[in-house]
């Protein structure tokens, strides 16, 4: 089951078209009010969240999940406002595993709803990695810095793992959204930029492991 949570009739119900016509069960609400009620009968696979709500804005909604233990991991794509970079780093940042900026294609949206449920779904690697004072851990699904347990989100721990599988490697911006997001680079979208960004100020120290090379991609430094 996939919510919805759009305060927007059309849009909402256009989704949930897209999203019963691909072959998935989902349910669309106009309030964060009748949300919380569906929460409470049935948990969802993923959570498709606008930030523009009345009662309670999608941000606020996002922290109440990653906050509680039943909808921690819970996969969360957030809906922003195009051009609002502020929603998308804020979003990220509180725990959103993606994010769409209006306008967007139905097409583009079941894409990423499919390479998130995949990626959630999929067995991880066994693989540890150490680098300098950064640890990961895929079994326990951890991160630590200088000891300190550090929480990202699934995208965030996901792409943190790709580059430290490549570490020497450049890897451009077609092939990090590819392999985790599961659509190609368009020379518009800001996706890994952001995701980026908010990792490497989660990491703190050791977010200068994350090297960019200007006009191709990312990527580890360092040594393992």
């Amino acid at each position: 089951m996939i919510y919805l949570v759009e305060d927007d009739n059309s849009i909402r119900e256009l989704v949930a078209y897209t999203l019963h016509s691909a072959g998935f069960s989902a349910e669309g609400f106009e309030k964060p009010s009748a949300f919380w009620v569906a929460m409470e009968k049935e948990m969802p696979s993923l959570i498709l969240l606008d930030v523009m709500l009345p009662e309670e804005d999608g941000i606020s909604i996002l922290k109440k999940l990653r906050a509680s233990s039943k909808t921690k991991k819970t996969p969360v794509i957030l809906l922003t406002a195009k051009g609002s970079e502020f929603d998308k780093v804020i979003g990220l940042d509180s725990g959103a595993d993606d994010y769409v900026a209006k306008p967007f294609g139905m097409m583009e949206l079941l894409a990423r709803v499919k390479a998130l449920l995949r990626r959630a779904e999929g067995n991880e690697d066994v693989d540890d990695y150490t680098l300098g004072g950064l640890s990961v851990s895929q079994i326990r699904h951890e991160v630590t810095v200088d000891g300190k347990e550090v929480v990202l989100t699934l995208k965030e721990f996901e792409l943190l793992n790709l580059l430290l599988e490549n570490k020497g490697k450049v890897l451009t911006r077609d092939q990090l959204l590819n392999s985790i997001w599961g659509y190609g680079f368009d020379g518009e979208n800001r996706t890994i930029d952001v995701h980026i960004r908010t990792l490497r100020q989660k990491l703190g120290s050791c977010g200068q492991y994350i090297e960019t090379v200007r006009g191709v991609g990312y990527k580890i430094g360092g040594n393992l």
